[in-house]
């Protein structure tokens, strides 16, 4: 299914507070969504059209994709576009899908329904019906009603050969900028297909419009689990969930021995198939030789945000006869709750014992479990 295609990526977003296409999306550029969904479907080729300046930014937000190249636009959306289409190096007869970088939530689904319309026509264009009643008005009045039949919504990727849509563009009188693409192919005589859109491809418009595209992204709930292990040794004090604790001995370790926020950021970790805590603070580098461990924590819970995830709830559970838990259990919460952002309902801390069984049991150290559940973007 290789076919070639446009994004483009050029505006301001003036209504939108700023340029929409470089925003984040659930963890991603608006941009990289549509990228993604084209190049994963089978673009073979794909001109990002931006305006000028922007090639770093684009880099940016497409950085580990391949087999596409930035392309500066003009002034309009048309001369974007034609600047896309000239920068395409596939045949004449090449199938060329143009979308705009504003629609991100692009899917497989519609890419292939627009391609196939170009089997038995000029070009395609995805649609849903205007399902509202409609009403003419001024000066806050209604006025009279509008017929719906016959009427549709206009979405993106809308599909070509490269050689018409290119002709088409050269035939356009100029005279005023066309409002999309499939509006130039039928001016120049070819047929459009009307293939079903996806209510989901909305365009992002307003600044409102990226919380509603959030709520429409599919998400999983994952669940992490974390263990740590450190053993006792000479000291005053102990570090616990992040609170310190007088004692008569200390954990042992190459940070803080903080055995609960350790647990806790490989939970963390773990629920996104991140690796654990050494993977990305190895005991083995001098700079982390006494550390605060909630660092690392932070660490954990910034790269979840980075993705679009959102941390849902954690329970620590700390295993050992000494230290008495109990007494600073809520300050250990009221700790992790200010680390993590989360309301102190989302924070359980518990402590048991071993009945004095085990290396825990025997006083020789002390153990720490965790669970975290996590939101994703699927």
């Amino acid at each position: 299914m290789s076919f070639l295609a446009i994004i483009v990526a050029a505006g301001t977003g003036s209504r939108a507070g700023g340029p929409k296409q470089w925003r984040d999306l659930a963890g991603r550029p608006v941009l990289r969504w549509s990228a993604e969904a084209l190049l994963t479907t089978g673009a073979s080729e794909l001109a990002v059209v931006v305006a000028p300046g922007a090639e770093a930014r684009a880099a940016e937000a497409m950085a580990g994709l391949g087999h596409w190249s930035a392309v500066v636009g003009g002034d309009t959306r048309a001369a974007s576009v034609q600047a896309g289409l000239n920068a395409l190096t596939g045949r004449p007869d090449a199938r060329v899908l143009v979308h705009d970088a504003a629609r991100p939530l692009l899917d497989a689904a519609t890419i292939r329904r627009v391609l196939a319309a170009l089997e038995g026509a000029d070009a395609a264009l995805p649609v849903l019906p205007v399902i509202d009643s409609l009403r003419r008005g001024a000066d806050g009045l209604m006025g009279d009603p509008v017929g719906r039949d016959g009427l549709w919504r206009a979405q993106t990727p809308q599909g070509f050969r490269l050689g018409s849509l290119r002709d088409a563009y050269a035939r356009w009188p100029g005279d005023a900028p066309p409002t999309d693409d499939v509006e130039v192919a039928r001016a120049a005589g070819q047929a459009v297909a009307l293939v079903e859109g996806d209510p989901r491809l909305m365009k992002l418009t307003f600044p409102e419009d990226f919380a509603m595209a959030e709520a429409l992204i599919p998400r999983w709930t994952r669940v992490g689990q974390g263990f740590d292990v450190h053993r006792w040794g000479p000291g005053s004090s102990v570090w616990l969930c992040g609170v310190e604790i007088a004692h008569d001995q200390t954990l042992i370790g190459h940070s803080d021995a903080d055995a609960g926020l350790h647990a806790l950021t490989d939970a963390i970790l773990g629920a996104m198939g991140d690796g654990d805590i050494g993977d990305h603070f190895p005991p083995t580098d001098p700079q982390w030789k006494g550390a605060s461990s909630d660092r690392f924590l932070v660490h954990a819970v910034e790269r979840l945000r980075a993705r679009g995830g959102r941390l849902l709830n954690v329970d620590v559970t700390l295993i050992c006869e000494q230290p008495k838990v109990k007494p600073h259990r809520q300050a250990m919460r009221e700790r992790l709750a200010a680390l993590l952002s989360l309301p102190l309902n989302a924070v359980s801390v518990k402590a048991t014992t071993t009945e004095g069984l085990g290396f825990a049991g025997r006083g020789e150290g002390l153990a720490a479990q965790a669970v975290a559940t996590v939101d994703l973007p699927a």
